[in-house]
């Protein structure tokens, strides 16, 4: 029963991660390199993450650097992150391609408040299915009865801290994007 809730548990962390990974890339109108994460150049034809060719920098608050270490890739850079479809429009000055974050309206804000709520949802709702699912395992358990409601019990505590630990990072990010 306690390997059941030990992999329960890895996978709560994992979901959670993934919760913060996909916060990351809601920007609080200022400049982070995490907003290129998912940002893939083709490069010589072979699908690459941009910080694999080009070095990221912060210039200002609200500006990204990205200087390729091959310039002939400046263009396919430009490229990349129009496709990535991250609502930022790159411009191409010969050496480096320089992304300027504008500033948040308080409409923007609100929208992407609605976002984290709803991502903060989807974690919920991964880890009530890994509850279920753990609490299914531990219902087919040849144990006593005592033993297998006990186990639930110590299932629902370590959700209830997991669902904590999302209310928590959600009510950081909300108050970061409201921020002005």
């Amino acid at each position: 029963m306690e390997e059941i809730l030990l992999v329960a548990e890895e996978k709560m962390k994992t979901a959670i991660e993934k919760m913060e990974d996909r916060f990351r890339n809601i920007r609080a109108g200022r400049a982070n390199a995490a907003i290129l994460d998912g940002v893939m150049v083709s490069y010589y034809g072979v699908p690459t993450p941009i910080n694999q060719i080009a070095n990221i920098s912060i210039p200002e608050a609200r500006q990204i650097a990205i200087k390729p270490f091959d310039r002939n890739s400046l263009g396919d850079i430009e490229k990349a992150i129009y496709e990535a479809n991250i609502g930022l429009s790159p411009n191409n000055n010969g050496d480096f391609v320089i992304i300027n974050i504008p500033a948040l309206t308080e409409e923007t804000r609100k929208d992407y408040v609605k976002q984290i709520r709803a991502i903060a949802e989807e974690a919920k709702i991964a880890l009530r299915t890994i509850r279920q699912d753990s609490n299914n395992a531990i219902k087919k358990l040849d144990n006593p009865e005592d033993e297998i409601k006990d186990g639930i019990a110590e299932m629902q505590e370590i959700i209830n801290k997991f669902n904590k630990i999302v209310d928590d990072k959600t009510k950081l990010k909300e108050e970061d994007l409201m921020k002005v």
